[in-house]
């Protein structure tokens, strides 16, 4: 029987390790960024039965990709930006879905109904029905700053995008979300007590 190597080092020698190929450091390297990457991708997408096939895919695209990674304490912001990338392309995909679906016979069975959830499950679904309308960019934009609390900085670089054109995303995104959260009663009462938002609110 052979035991498999584990891997013992600081973030530079994982990062060596990796590049590598040692056969410990992918592991040690899964544990200590899947939380991370987990709730950047379920930030983006709200639910998704496919949230475990999507962070395995942000760690072999970061394996495959780590020899281009230069600063080793960037390396999570790196990652986040690997994870939004992914995302973006999965509400793409699901877009494509839903246009199927509606063409398809499935499309024309009795739906079951579901079970009254607590407020603040049913505005959740409510704000990321919103988002499933928005432009996929402006949508990052929006999730990475209002609902992952992310700077204005940080957020652009996890968009790989400018300073300047992140805050333009960020103005029509949130002009977006306002006009049809507010045609919305649960999600009008979750923006009037809100702090933000309240003050903001147009006639």
């Amino acid at each position: 029987m052979l035991t498999p190597l584990t891997f013992v080092g600081d973030d530079t020698a994982l990062m060596q390790a990796l590049r590598a190929g040692h056969p410990g450091a992918a592991a040690v390297f899964y544990d200590q960024h899947a939380a991370h990457v987990y709730r950047t991708l379920s930030t983006a997408l709200g639910a998704d039965e496919e949230l475990p096939d999507l962070l395995q895919e942000v760690f072999i695209r970061a394996l495959d990709g780590v020899g281009n990674l230069r600063e080793v304490e960037r390396v999570r912001s790196w990652l986040t930006t690997i994870a939004i990338f992914v995302a973006r392309a999965q509400i793409r995909m699901r877009a494509r879905r839903s246009w199927l679906r509606v063409f398809s016979p499935e499309h024309t069975r009795p739906r079951v109904l579901e079970q009254p959830s607590l407020e603040i499950r049913r505005a959740l679904r409510e704000v990321y029905d919103v988002l499933d309308q928005m432009p996929v960019n402006e949508r990052m934009a929006f999730v990475l700053r209002f609902v992952d609390g992310r700077t204005l900085p940080d957020a652009a670089e996890a968009c790989d995008t400018s300073l300047a054109t992140l805050k333009r995303r960020l103005a029509r995104a949130e002009k977006r979300f306002l006009a049809a959260a507010r045609k919305r009663p649960t999600l009008e009462l979750w923006l009037e007590k809100g702090a933000r938002w309240n003050i903001q609110k147009q006639s």
